[in-house]
């Protein structure tokens, strides 16, 4: 069975690559980006960012600063090209 709505590939892209999302709605305490530090520093980096191809974080904003804070220099994610054509729809303004 081929999934429609599955990544093509997991990546890695430079962290210097990526750009926050200006309207996050989610903010990361300094507590909670060492909570996730510290549980890639002992478990690895499990959980792909998300990321448009123009490297603006879709989802992920808290990896990416507990892998700034590990020194880590490169970002485990996905970019969801499959779903192009709906990325109007999380970039929307708000009404």
């Amino acid at each position: 069975m081929t999934l429609s709505f599955a990544p093509d590939r997991i990546e890695m892209w430079p962290l210097a690559k990526l750009q926050p999302y200006a309207r996050n709605a989610k903010a990361h305490g300094a507590d909670q980006v060492a909570k996730i530090a510290a549980s890639m520093a002992e478990f690895g980096w499990t959980v792909p960012c998300l990321v448009g191809e123009d490297g603006e974080f879709i989802e992920g904003h808290g990896r990416v600063l507990a892998a700034t804070q590990l020194g880590l220099t490169e970002a485990l994610l996905i970019v969801p090209r499959h779903l192009a054509v709906a990325s109007s729809l999380w970039r929307s303004p708000p009404a």
